[in-house]
């Protein structure tokens, strides 16, 4: 799939990101001693392979209508958010990377928004930023790869990173004064030279193979992690909403930047889950992050995990 964006597409998709630098992100406490609130991170069991979902930050965010219901009508969005029990004007977004132990490897799927989250998280989980051995960036949206590095330093020291080769070969050639290329050059090119690329198809590790869902930017992609006979998709930012993105996936997203293609990979993915009954794990949807989906008219509903996969 080819994309033709000129520099003023990708300067527009670029101003309409949730990025870090827009508000810092209330993230609720730590559950254990030191009070209620959402916990940090969750575990779940695939085959031999422990799968941890790792909160790194959730913030509010009004104008949901504009951010996720392109070519609705005011009445069909109102409609859809009363049906689910969710306000038409506002929309908690959640970012979730998701962290693999498999073979003896932690293999860390994008970054998070670079504001210490992600460290509590992984501390809450057990683990150090030491502990990554591999960091894999499903696209390179700020809130992704806004903890690669932490100051000068990269923030996992000991790891090598992987990414698609379309997503950084689009990013890195931005002009200067692009939200998006001008963190990539901060966050992602010191690593550079750490980096191998990978195309639709490719193996990260045994297990961890990358499936191109290209549309929300050039070469986003979405995971197939596969171990003992189970599967499921790390879906990455191929669905932003849990209920306007799937129960109308061609509801236009702001976020997208070719926005037909996003609409494309996202019926052709969520129709994939939905047929085969294969579990998800979304970067923005509710933590713990994790759900299956199901095939409803002509679109779909997520459906959460409650204690299947329990680690």
């Amino acid at each position: 799939m080819s994309f033709d964006l000129t520099r003023r597409a990708a300067l527009a998709g670029a101003a309409a990101l949730p990025l870090a630098t827009m508000a810092r992100p209330s993230l609720a406490a730590s559950n254990g001693a030191s009070g209620a609130g959402l916990p940090h991170a969750r575990s779940f069991q695939l085959g031999d392979m422990t799968l941890t979902t790792l909160l790194d930050g959730s913030m509010p965010r009004e104008g949901a209508k504009d951010i996720f219901g392109g070519g609705a009508s005011e009445e069909e969005f109102a409609q859809v958010s009363r049906e689910n029990f969710i306000p038409a004007d506002m929309a908690q977004f959640f970012f979730t990377p998701t962290l693999v132990e498999t073979g003896g490897q932690h293999v860390l799927f994008d970054t998070g928004l670079g504001q210490g989250g992600i460290q509590t998280a992984l501390a809450e989980a057990g683990k150090t930023p030491e502990d990554i051995d591999i960091v894999v960036i499903t696209h390179m949206h700020p809130d992704h790869i806004g903890g690669m590095m932490t100051g000068d330093a990269p923030t996992f020291p000991n790891a090598r990173y992987v990414t698609g080769s379309a997503e950084y070969d689009f990013w890195s050639k931005m002009e200067a004064g692009n939200r998006v290329g001008d963190m990539v050059a901060q966050k992602v090119t010191p690593l550079a030279e750490k980096m191998s690329f990978i195309e639709d198809g490719g193996e990260v590790a045994p297990g961890l193979t990358a499936v191109g869902a290209f549309g929300h930017t050039p070469g986003h992609m979405v995971y197939r992690i596969e171990s003992g006979g189970e599967q499921l998709i790390l879906t990455a930012d191929l669905a932003n909403h849990y209920v306007w993105s799937f129960a109308h996936p061609e509801w236009e997203v702001q976020f997208d930047m070719d926005k037909a293609a996003a609409t494309e990979s996202r019926r052709r993915i969520l129709g994939m889950l939905a047929a085969d009954r294969i579990p998800m794990i979304g970067y923005h949807m509710p933590f713990p992050a994790a759900g299956f989906v199901e095939a409803r008219g002509d679109g779909f509903r997520f459906v959460p995990v409650s204690y299947q996969m329990m680690g």
